[in-house]
């Protein structure tokens, strides 16, 4: 195997390892929902997306042919972790959890709970 292929893949997997940890720890330390539910959503998917591409060029590289398994995994993870990412801010929303003092536009999060169908428990208090 050619040694820029071995430093592509190298850097690959040092990109996507860093936007993974970073992801992680942001997962751990952010302060309420809406800023956890950024660093996986953002840092990890662009991490897994770098070290399956990693993974991408290695096997295509060994096996002699392109190989599609590892592309169709990080089309799922970029097409389903926004998706998640919104049931999830829409779920938090529904619940009524606070967002921080200092977060910008909070009327907007208002509105949005206006939006909300009404609960069947919450008609019968």
């Amino acid at each position: 195997m050619s040694i820029w292929i071995e430093i592509l893949v190298s850097v690959l997997l040092l990109i996507g390892g860093f936007f993974v940890l970073v992801g992680s720890i942001g997962l751990c330390r952010l302060p309420d929902i809406y800023t956890r539910l950024h660093a996986p959503t953002k840092a990890t998917t662009v991490g897994m997306g770098a070290i399956l591409i990693a993974s991408m060029v290695m096997m295509s590289v060994e096996e002699g042919h392109l190989s599609v398994h590892e592309l169709l995994i990080t089309l799922f993870l970029l097409i389903t972790a926004p998706i998640t990412a919104h049931m999830l801010a829409k779920t938090a929303l529904h619940h009524e959890n606070r967002a921080l003092k200092r977060t910008q536009s909070q009327q907007l999060m208002s509105n949005a709970r206006e939006q909300l169908p009404p609960d069947a428990n919450r008609s019968h208090e």
